[in-house]
Order: structure tokens, then sequence, then C-alpha cells
């Protein structure tokens, strides 16, 4: 006989409680594997910008010539604006200025109304592709900062709570 917090479920002879269990540790080790495959991901992007190296044509300078196809939401004669290929987020795009300015660190004064502009697009970009709960706006910078293409794009990332810090 089995009281009303431990009845059977389905038929079967488990309590519910322990079918209860059951389910939630069940659903514990799938959320445990999506964090592994996670860490992979942003292992694998760590190595990428550990052994990239500046100077030479880049995959976003292709993107800008049209060489290879992607997923554009902006282009003006400034920069253009496109999906990431690996989002990290519901919604990751990048805004990529057509100067390649390989890294931040690189660029001059003369290129700060070409900063603000890529600032504005995102914003304008990020409106267009419907996040009104907010976004992360991310530029990397080097090696240790995760900078894995040598021509200064910025990333927007939302559609999702983001978690801080990041990294």
């Amino acid at each position: 006989m089995h009281t009303p917090h431990s009845r059977s479920v389905g038929g079967g002879n488990a309590p519910l409680s322990l079918v209860c269990q059951t389910a939630i540790k069940h659903k514990k080790k799938k959320k445990k594997k999506k964090k592994k495959i996670s860490v992979v991901i942003m292992a694998d992007e760590v190595s990428r910008a550990q052994s990239a190296q500046p100077g030479g044509d880049t995959i976003f300078g292709k993107i800008i010539r049209k060489e290879i196809p992607a997923n554009i939401i902006y282009e003006d004669d400034q920069c253009i604006a496109f999906h990431d290929v690996a989002p990290q987020a519901p919604t990751h795009f990048l805004v990529v200025p057509r100067k390649p300015i390989s890294q931040i660190s690189e660029a001059e004064d003369a290129d700060k109304e070409l900063l603000g502009h890529l600032m504005i697009v995102a914003k304008k970009c990020a409106e267009e592709v419907g996040l009104p709960r907010g976004y992360r706006v991310v530029l990397n910078e080097g090696p240790d900062g995760g900078q894995s293409v040598y021509h200064v794009h910025i990333h927007v990332l939302g559609g999702r709570q983001l978690g801080w810090p990041p990294g």
C-alpha cells in the first residue's frame, strides 16, 4: 500500500517520489553534458586565439569582398554586420570594419569616428534582429583576450540572460 506521497505512476511499481528523483538526476546529467560541450568549444576558441597571428588576409576580408558567403544583416561603405557561424548565444553577430585594423591596440586616433560608427551599427542591428531586453558587446584583444581573427570586430550577443563575469 502506497501513501499519497509515494503512489505508483503509470501502473508501475515505482513510487512517485522515486520516479521524480530519477527524473531530476537524469535532467542534471543532461545539463552537465551540455556544460562539457561548452567547455570544449571555449577551449577550442582559446587555443585558436593562442595560435592566431596578426598580418595577412583574414576570413573577414574574404567576407567583405564577398569571396565567402555570410548571413549579412547590414553593410555600408565603412562596415559589414553578419551572423556568427559559431554562435555563443541565441543571437550572435559581428560588426566588422572594412578597413583592416588588426587589433584595437593598433587603432589610431584617426579611427575614432569609424570605431564609434561600429558601435552605432551594433546598436541598430541589435534592434533589427530583435534584442529588446539587452545584449552584450564584446571586442577581443590579443591572445589572452581571446582574439582569434586579427581584424578588429565587435561581437554582439543576446537572446538569453548572459552571465557575469564573462570568461
